[in-house]
């Protein structure tokens, strides 16, 4: 039984190792214990909250109650209200609503005809909101005599951006943050670790380097790589499943480009906390599941909680699926969405700073 007794040997030590592997020990509790915690409290299904627009153009009693009656159901907040058409289709343009509803200036005499007296437009670019959208419209509310609509044939849904209602349409422009972050993150999460592990950062540390030229210097070739990436990923979306680009081409690039920078100023800031690079990927790891559920990929950014949309915040991601859903679909420009470029431009001053402080030219 000697080969049971190595074998348990290798075991114990291996065991003793990452008992004494302080990060390792904590990722392998903390990573499942933060993880179902956050999102067994962020993904909901139940969508609710819906940042909208109004169009009345009855602007009568009873359209007013039926606006009124629409918020009632707290799947909408009305956040906007239009004074024309062009100001209605601007604000889903530029992504500040996510749907809308339109009442036509005949509303009694629709009601009494039995004709769509009122259009709910939803942001096709956004996934699950024609769901939304038709339950909204099946809702009894909307058919109480005497309120509001008479039957649902009165309640017209509108998809805009995405007439076709196919999924690759929604799903491959958000693709490009979605892969340029797995690999941004993964490809400077080792950069100094695995310096230190081949030993050339003692001849890094002898040259007149500066430690900021050095963290700069490091992300520049990665960001080609990426804008390459985000490049082959819009080709084969518009190639494969006839995605359109509606928008500038140059202002995805631009956008592009500083999302890629500021994940790539995250791996940094990973590489410069971790030891040795197995913890540098097990920490990148970590930041990509939150990135991919909470940013508006894969479930409305509006339908989570608050205190979830205040997390998801801290994340480039979720910024920059609004910028190339805005952009590549809705035709928005980039000026459009200071906000979303802000905190971008913000992250990753953040992040490189953080990363050029603690970094150090010394070998400990």
């Amino acid at each position: 039984m000697k080969w049971l007794q190595r074998m348990l040997a290798v075991a114990s030590k291996e065991t003793r190792q990452l008992l004494r592997d302080r990060v390792t020990f904590g990722l392998i509790v903390g990573i499942p214990a933060m993880q179902i915690a956050l999102f067994g409290y962020a993904i909901n299904f139940d969508v609710r909250d819906l940042d909208a627009v109004v169009l009345d153009q009855a602007r009568s009693s009873l359209s007013r109650q039926l606006v009124g009656d629409l918020a009632a159901t707290q799947v909408m907040r009305i956040a906007w209200q239009a004074d024309s058409a062009d100001e209605f289709d601007q604000t889903l343009q530029r992504g500040d609503a996510n749907i809308g509803v339109v009442i036509l200036p005949d509303l009694e005499r629709r009601l009494a005809d039995g004709a769509a007296a009122l259009q709910i437009v939803v942001d096709g670019s956004q996934p699950s909101l024609e769901n939304v959208a038709q339950g909204l419209a099946a809702m009894p509310i909307l058919r109480r005599p005497g309120a509001a609509l008479q039957d649902a044939t009165s309640v017209a849904v509108r998809v805009e951006y995405n007439a076709e209602k196919r999924t690759a349409v929604q799903v491959v422009p958000a693709l490009v943050g979605t892969i340029l972050n797995i690999t941004m993150v993964i490809f400077t999460a080792g950069a100094i670790v695995r310096e230190r592990e081949r030993g050339n950062l003692e001849l890094l540390i002898t040259t007149p380097v500066s430690r900021g030229q050095l963290m700069t210097g490091k992300l520049l070739p990665y960001i080609v790589i990426g804008l390459i990436q985000t490049t082959l990923i819009l080709a084969l979306g518009h190639a494969l499943f006839s995605v359109p680009i509606v928008g500038s081409l140059a202002e995805v690039y631009a956008g592009a480009a500083l999302f890629i920078a500021a994940t790539l100023a995250l791996g940094l800031f990973i590489s410069t906390v971790t030891k040795t690079q197995f913890q540098a990927f097990q920490v990148a790891f970590m930041t990509m599941l939150p990135s991919i559920l909470m940013s508006g990929f894969v479930f409305p950014f509006d339908g989570m909680p608050r205190v979830a949309q205040w997390i998801a915040q801290l994340l480039p991601l979720t910024h920059f699926v609004e910028i190339i859903r805005g952009i590549v679909l809705r035709g928005a420009h980039l000026w459009d969405m200071p906000e979303q470029v802000a905190k971008l431009g913000l992250f990753f001053a953040v992040m490189l700073t953080a990363s050029v402080l603690r970094f150090h030219k010394r070998l400990d």
